[in-house]
């Protein structure tokens, strides 16, 4: 479906809602986040019920690269898996069970990251998890959770399992896996992925050191995480306009 049909087909909030989405698929391949088709990113459609109730969210098709998504391409599905949207397209089946999960758990989350990173996924792998070694991992350590691996998560009855260790937390490591971050809005999932993406790079580069670290006391831990508990600026939105800025003058496909 081309640009012009799909924004007449879809309401004013979801098409700025598939721009800002396809916006964070961009800056996923711009970063040099990508496993090939293999990782999704989705977004809820505001004010929108499932024709049998239920979130409606909207997805990657399964088989567009990040850097070749756009506000049109994208898929709308409800919670229940049926495929809202003209598509000739699948999606991906785990990130259905991934993301259906933590939609329809969470109302507050209006975007879900999920990615599969060489140093995300390398720390997944170690037994420690994220260490607070540095300021960035700090501002992240207050808001993780872990979820053990169960194999790909093509099982719907992990979504259960998946929200209950998520609880309350926008930032979790999936073990053996990669990453998962969450926010109200996709530009505060997206910082929240950066900032945990940056994190887990740090740590591999300072294990791999080969000397012995540092690590900061308890009290100088605790003491972010009542500082970012406290924060009043919207980091995430003074960070998403100058985004979407190097995207447009990259390439402002994205917003077709």
């Amino acid at each position: 479906m081309n640009v012009v049909q799909m924004k007449e087909k879809v309401s004013e909030t979801e098409w700025q809602t598939r721009i800002d989405l396809a916006a964070c698929y961009r800056l996923v391949a711009h970063y040099g986040w990508t496993d090939l088709i293999f990782t999704h990113l989705s977004a809820r459609v505001p004010g929108e019920v499932g024709p049998n109730g239920g979130e409606v969210f909207l997805i990657n098709p399964l088989g567009y690269m990040f850097h070749e998504i756009t506000a049109s391409s994208l898929v709308k599905v409800d919670i229940n898996g049926k495929v809202l949207s003209e598509t000739d397209y699948d999606i991906n089946p785990a990130g259905f069970t991934i993301h259906s999960a933590i939609h329809a758990a969470r109302p507050d989350v209006g975007c879900v990251m999920h990615l599969h990173t060489d140093d995300g996924t390398a720390v997944s792998a170690q037994a420690d998890g994220l260490m607070p070694l540095t300021q960035t991992a700090m501002v992240v350590i207050g808001d993780l959770a872990y979820h053990d691996y169960e194999g790909i998560a093509l099982n719907l009855e992990e979504r259960e399992r998946l929200v209950a260790n998520l609880g309350t937390a926008n930032h979790m490591i999936l073990r053996n896996h990669g990453t998962m971050s969450c926010g109200e809005t996709i530009s505060q999932a997206f910082l929240r992925m950066f900032t945990l993406e940056r994190a887990c790079s740090m740590q591999v580069r300072a294990l791999s050191g080969g000397v012995k670290l540092h690590m900061p006391s308890d009290e100088a831990i605790e003491n972010v995480k009542n500082q970012v508990a406290g924060f009043g600026l919207d980091l995430a939105n003074l960070s998403w306009q100058p985004l979407l800025r190097m995207l447009d003058k990259e390439d402002a496909s994205y917003r077709n």
